[in-house]
């Protein structure tokens, strides 16, 4: 009998109201506040998608290696990926090679749903 595989979901939950939209991270130890639509389309940007499937399928080690694997400058990529870690959609494990230190961002989900209630 196969071994019964765990997903990590996280949850988006926009609501709707007649002063503005909240939007919430459930699921996790921390709560979010992202009161503004601006953040969370930032979150769901195609460029953040294009970092989590590259994480997903190529499981770069290191910040550097991913940037290089996309085409994209260091900086850019260090600062998406330090906002899929607050919204709790990627992790990092420390590596040692050397005398260096790499961050090895590691996917820690496998679903984003996202509830629009209006």
């Amino acid at each position: 009998m196969a071994e019964k595989k765990r997903t990590k979901v996280r949850y988006v939950d926009v609501n709707v109201n007649k002063d503005s939209f909240v939007s919430k991270l459930i699921g996790t130890k921390k709560k979010f506040d992202a009161s503004d639509v601006k953040l969370l389309r930032s979150i769901l940007s195609n460029e953040k998608a294009r970092i989590l499937y590259a994480i997903k399928t190529k499981k770069p080690g290191s910040i550097y290696g991913l940037a290089k694997h996309l085409g994209r400058d260091f900086k850019s990529v260090r600062d998406d990926v330090k906002l899929l870690e607050r919204f709790g959609f990627i992790e990092f494990h420390s590596e040692k090679t050397g005398k260096r230190e790499a961050l090895k961002p590691v996917l820690v989900i496998e679903r984003l749903q996202i509830m629009i209630d209006i």
